[in-house]
């Protein structure tokens, strides 16, 4: 018990190691920029005040979109998705997965779910004794379930998602134009230094490295600061992009998307004078999401993942059709209307009945 103990100690402590390092370099960026170039090479004062005040603009800027993101605690669900007790006695207490899969259809029943597993099981977390609400997984390092969870990223030592996914996409913002200022007002320093055109000095090397360290982090933050804005306007996360979430149609990696400006808002929030601020604004409890297919007809057919021929969804079918929630209907109060599905639902088979979908935006 007790090397086990330690060793969980031990990773605590290096998964802080990242975050030590991005800390590091920060703090010796700030005083490369600010005493190397700005006081001691820069002989310009109007030069010097512009370039002091960008930079600590987008300093303070970066510096707390990344702390909000380090900590921010992860969201986790509500306990009404958690088992009652007798329902998690008499869980733990059937070993056919058929039986515990009707215990968990009975409590789910009144809960806004709309997925399930590739096998048409209901999402159940073992280890947190929870039903998973939708886009929700669990994070083997937080060891919690964490809703709409994205990633675990170990530059920040915390897992993102519903709680801190704003705050993330910010910190890379801010850290890309954060690196691009930096090298752009170096570069002519940095050529001045590379010709010898200016005389050597204690603040040569600061600013040689300096420009290699912007450019090489604006480099490797770009691409994945392009990645995220395409998640955001396609709705999806990075675990959804591998894995599409399962509805009652089969799995769809579009049944979140209502189209790129709900997709930002859901995000970012209704206003917009608070979207460029790390301040918490998403829409939503991180339980429950508008979906493109949120009300079915009972006696749908469903498609298996195999093409096999559709089956009476009585029995496959683990949730009862519900209408949407008032965190739903929020976002689509604005131009949702309901409308028969057209062509555009390419996983249902012309075998299967009609169902109802939210009009997307053109």
């Amino acid at each position: 018990m007790a090397p086990s103990h330690v060793l969980k100690c031990c990773q605590k402590v290096l998964a802080w190691v990242p975050v030590v390092f991005i800390a590091l370099v920060v703090a010796w960026s700030y005083y490369a920029y600010v005493v190397e170039l700005c006081v001691f090479t820069i002989s310009s004062t109007a030069e010097k005040v512009v370039y002091l005040v960008v930079f600590h603009l987008s300093f303070v800027m970066f510096v707390w979109s990344y702390w909000k993101t380090i900590f921010t605690s992860p969201a986790s669900p509500s306990n009404e998705f958690c088992l009652s007790k007798a329902d998690k006695e008499q869980y733990e207490k059937e070993e056919r997965p058929e039986s515990q899969q009707e215990i968990l259809r009975r409590a789910a029943k009144d809960l806004p779910i709309y997925t399930t597993t590739a096998s048409r099981a209901i999402r159940y977390c073992d280890r947190c004794q929870l039903i998973k609400p939708d886009r929700c997984h669990h994070c083997s390092a937080c060891d919690i379930c964490v809703l709409k969870m994205d990633h675990h990223c170990p530059w920040v030592n915390n897992c993102v998602g519903f709680s801190n996914y704003k705050f993330f996409l910010l910190f890379l913002m801010y850290s890309l134009l954060y690196c691009l200022f930096v090298a752009a007002t170096v570069l002519q320093y940095f050529i001045k230094f590379w010709t010898n055109e200016l005389p050597d000095t204690h603040a040569k090397f600061h600013v040689l490295f300096l420009f290699f360290v912007a450019a090489m982090f604006f480099i490797s933050i770009l691409s994945l600061f392009s990645y995220h804005c395409w998640l955001v306007g396609k709705n999806r996360s990075t675990i959804e992009t591998f894995r599409a979430p399962t509805f009652r149609n089969g799995p769809d990696k579009n049944g979140f998307s209502l189209g790129c400006g709900k997709n930002l808002r859901e995000v970012f929030g209704d206003e917009k004078k608070y979207w460029l601020l790390p301040i918490f604004t998403s829409l939503g409890d991180g339980c429950n999401f508008p979906t493109r297919l949120v009300i079915m007809d009972p006696e749908q057919l469903t498609v298996s993942s195999q093409n096999e021929p559709a089956k009476s969804s009585g029995a496959s079918q683990p949730f009862p059709p519900r209408p949407l929630s008032e965190s739903q209907n929020r976002l689509l109060a604005s131009d949702g209307q309901w409308v028969e599905s057209g062509p555009e639902e390419e996983n249902v088979k012309s075998g299967t009945k009609k169902h109802i979908i939210v009009s997307l935006e053109s």
